[in-house]
C-alpha cells in the first residue's frame, strides 16, 4: 500500500509578514493544530522538506531575479513590490524550503514512493511570475515542481488545476506558450490580480492549453461543480496528464475575508474526488497538491482536512 505524503517544515512559521497581514504564520499554526486532532493525520507520512537547489528554481526563475529576492530579503527590506508582498530577513531561505517541499513531493510521487502528496507550505506561489514578485508570492512553487517533473522524469504532460479564489497570473504567464502544461483556473472575476478572462487561452504553441473559468461574486458549489463537469474534467481527460498538480487555495470558502465566493469545506472534497478520478484514469493517481491561499483560520483548517480525506481514499 502506497503512502500519502504531507510536507511541512516549522521554519514556515518564521516567514514574518508583519501585523495584520492576511498571509500570516497563524494560518499554518491553525491548520496543524486542527489536523493533529483529525483521524486523517495518522493516514499521512509526515515529511520535512529540504531547501530546493538553485538549479531547480532556475528552471522557472532567472538567476538575476532570484539573487535580487535573496539580497533584498537578507538586507532587511520589508516590502518586495507595490505593498502586499511583505518579507523578513529569513523569507528567501524559507521560500527555498517551500519550493523544496514541492520538488521533493513530485520526486517521491513520480518514483512511486508516495501515492500522492500535499504540501502545507508558505509563502505561497501562484502569483509569482518568471521575473516578478507579487501577491504574497516570492517563488512559483508549483511551476518549479512541474518543470522539475519534466526535467528529471521526462514528463510530457503536466496538468495544473488552480482553485484559489484569485487567478494564478504567475502560473499562467510561465506556461502561456507551452503545450506540455495544461493550466486550469477557476477564480472570482473581475478581481485581483485582474487577469484570468475567458479569452486568455494561451499563445502560440500553448494556444488552448490555458483554461480560465471566471466565476462571478456570489457563486457557490453548484456553479463550480457545473464548471468541473462541463469544462474541466473533459479538458483534463482529453489532455491525458502524466502528473496532476493542484494549486490548492481555500479562500473561495464562504467564510474567507478576502473574497465573495460561497464554497464550503465539503466543496473542496468534491473537487478533490473529481480530480482524483482523472488521476486514477490517466496517471496512476499521481497528484501533488500545493497550498496557496485561505485566510479564515478555521475555514482553512477544515477545508484542508476534507481535501486530505479525499486524497487518501
Amino acid at each position: 500500500m502506497k503512502h500519502h505524503g504531507f510536507y511541512y517544515h516549522p521554519s514556515f512559521l518564521n516567514h514574518d509578514t508583519g501585523p495584520g497581514h492576511p498571509e500570516r504564520p497563524e494560518r499554518l499554526k491553525a491548520l496543524m493544530n486542527h489536523l493533529l486532532k483529525s483521524p486523517v493525520w495518522n493516514k499521512l507520512d509526515h515529511l520535512q522538506p529540504s531547501p530546493a537547489n538553485r538549479e531547480s528554481i532556475h528552471l522557472v526563475h532567472p538567476e538575476e531575479h532570484v539573487t535580487m529576492i535573496e539580497k533584498r530579503c537578507k538586507r532587511g527590506e520589508r516590502i518586495l513590490n507595490s505593498g502586499d508582498t511583505l518579507v523578513c530577513d529569513q523569507s528567501f531561505d524559507i521560500a527555498l524550503v517551500a519550493a523544496g517541499g514541492v520538488v521533493e513531493a513530485v520526486e517521491k510521487v513520480m518514483e512511486g514512493t508516495l501515492a500522492n502528496a500535499f504540501c502545507a507550505i508558505r509563502p505561497p506561489g501562484h502569483h509569482a511570475e518568471t521575473s516578478t514578485v507579487m501577491g504574497f508570492c516570492l517563488l512559483n512553487n508549483i511551476a518549479v515542481g512541474a518543470r522539475f517533473a519534466q526535467k528529471k522524469f521526462g514528463v510530457e504532460r503536466v496538468a495544473i488545476v488552480d482553485w484559489d479564489v484569485h487567478h494564478g497570473n504567475g502560473t499562467q504567464e510561465i506556461f502561456y506558450e507551452d503545450d506540455s502544461v495544461l493550466y486550469v483556473s477557476l477564480h472570482q472575476y473581475p478581481f485581483y490580480p485582474g487577469t484570468g478572462a475567458k479569452d486568455e487561452r494561451g499563445r502560440g504553441q500553448g494556444e488552448g492549453f490555458t483554461l480560465n473559468i471566471p466565476m462571478s461574486a456570489g457563486s457557490g458549489e453548484k456553479e463550480y461543480i457545473e464548471a468541473f463537469d462541463a469544462e474541466i474534467i473533459p479538458k483534463l481527460n482529453a489532455f491525458r496528464p502524466e502528473l496532476v498538480m493542484i494549486s490548492a487555495g481555500f479562500d473561495a470558502h464562504r467564510d474567507d475575508p478576502l473574497a465573495q465566493i460561497n464554497l464550503t469545506e465539503h466543496s473542496y472534497a468534491l473537487f478533490t474526488e473529481k480530480i482524483r478520478e482523472v488521476a486514477e484514469r490517466h496517471c496512476g493517481r499521481r497528484i501533488v497538491s500545493v497550498l496557496e491561499g485561505g485566510y479564515n483560520l478555521e475555514a482553512l483548517a477544515r477545508s484542508v482536512e476534507k481535501h486530505l480525506e479525499a486524497l487518501v481514499v
